[in-house]
């Protein structure tokens, strides 16, 4: 038996890692000529994370002159390990940026038939459902008996899956309730619990959707019937919008599935096993065990993986990072606007400290060294038995 089925078949919870390297093998032998190169990549990326395929870090301790050999990461953004913190600083620096007034969550589907054709086309298709929502959103903003002014500032996160790990994309977007005039020098605000009128903002989002479709060539591959379903959009005021970020903070770095959701792997003959893991009832905090073959497992894990390059968080309008928004000259704006209380604080920014890796031996600080690439390693090995 290998390490990684010895480990599953212990009482110590697998990880993804060991699912594609116990699994992986027989998974690409089968379907490898379909699958896309993006999803081999994240494979054989996350199959060598922290193995010795991929090398290792060095550190020494300046405290107790110790040297460490830390297993190298792979990085990947499918990977559940090497994901860490990072969510945690993405909120830190958007709730820095909220303003004084309503939020609200905008959520944009596309019809469950359709899904198929977004899977086979992700690329095209992820692209083409950031530009339909965010025109569909500045569109009814710019009318008057909504905001009155196209000039907003938004955040749109790409979600692919759902508590199962099946295919369901969508957009989240978080909107602040009004838009900066176009002159920029007044904030109209919107209603407190209403921003735009979801039905139209519907129409929109889909009339807009086809004409990215023909523009890119797809539009004669999709059924017409598509263009006759509903596409959903919803829309729901979240308060202050803290909550809609703490919300969506986790899907910002998150992938389809973590670790700490696998419970079991039954491993099988000829490269088949089967996976458990837990699913949360709707409207619950009470999770349910969940079991699939290992190759529906990958398959589902697989299905995920985002077209290379492609940016998961867009900013638009005064959101988006190039737009040099002073934003404490736009707080101060909505809040004279809303006639609400608004307390200035004069200092210094909070200064984000640097993590520092400490030594297990004496708490001291590790300085890097360098990296031992897996040729080296391998060397060291054999000198060693």
């Amino acid at each position: 038996m290998s390490d990684d089925k010895a480990r599953c078949a212990s009482s110590c919870p697998p990880t993804i890692g060991e699912i594609l390297r116990m699994y992986g093998p027989a998974y690409r032998q089968k379907y490898a000529d379909r699958m896309h190169p993006d999803q081999l990549l994240t494979m054989a990326a996350i199959e060598s994370c922290r193995t010795p395929q991929a090398g290792s870090v060095v550190y020494r301790c300046l405290q107790c002159d110790q040297y460490h050999r830390v297993p190298r990461s792979c990085g990947n953004r499918h990977c559940p390990t090497c994901q860490g913190e990072k969510a945690h600083v993405w909120l830190s620096n958007q709730l820095e940026k909220l303003l004084p007034c309503p939020y609200f969550m905008m959520t944009f589907t596309v019809p469950a038939t359709f899904r198929p054709f977004v899977r086979s086309h992700p690329k095209e298709c992820y692209r083409a459902m950031f530009i339909a929502a965010k025109h569909a959103i500045m569109t009814l903003a710019a009318d008057p008996k909504y905001v009155g002014s196209s000039n907003v500032g938004i955040t749109g996160v790409l979600h692919t899956w759902g508590r199962d790990l099946n295919y369901h994309p969508h957009t989240h977007w978080i909107v602040p309730g009004g838009a900066i005039s176009e002159d920029g020098q007044q904030w109209l605000p919107s209603g407190q619990d209403y921003f735009i009128n979801v039905k139209a903002a519907s129409k929109i989002y889909r009339a807009k959707f086809a004409a990215e479709m023909k523009r890119c060539g797809l539009l004669v591959k999709i059924p017409t019937r598509v263009w006759e379903q509903k596409w959903n959009v919803n829309c729901k005021s979240v308060g202050d919008g803290r909550k809609a970020l703490k919300y969506l903070a986790p899907y910002v770095f998150r992938v389809a599935i973590g670790n700490r959701r696998i419970m079991k792997v039954e491993p099988g003959p000829d490269g088949q096993g089967k996976v458990i893991f837990t699913v949360r009832k709707s409207g619950t905090n009470h999770y349910v065990p969940i079991p699939v073959s290992a190759e529906e497992f990958i398959r589902r894990f697989l299905q995920h993986v985002l077209p290379r390059g492609f940016q998961k968080v867009r900013h638009v309008g005064f959101a988006h990072p190039r737009s040099k928004t002073d934003w404490e000259w736009l707080a101060m704006l909505v809040t004279v606007t809303l006639n609400m209380v608004y307390v200035l604080t004069v200092g210094a920014k909070p200064v984000r400290v640097k993590r520092v890796l400490t030594c297990p031996d004496c708490g001291g600080e590790l300085q890097l060294v360098g990296v031992l690439p897996p040729s080296i390693l391998l060397v060291m090995t054999l000198d060693s038995s």
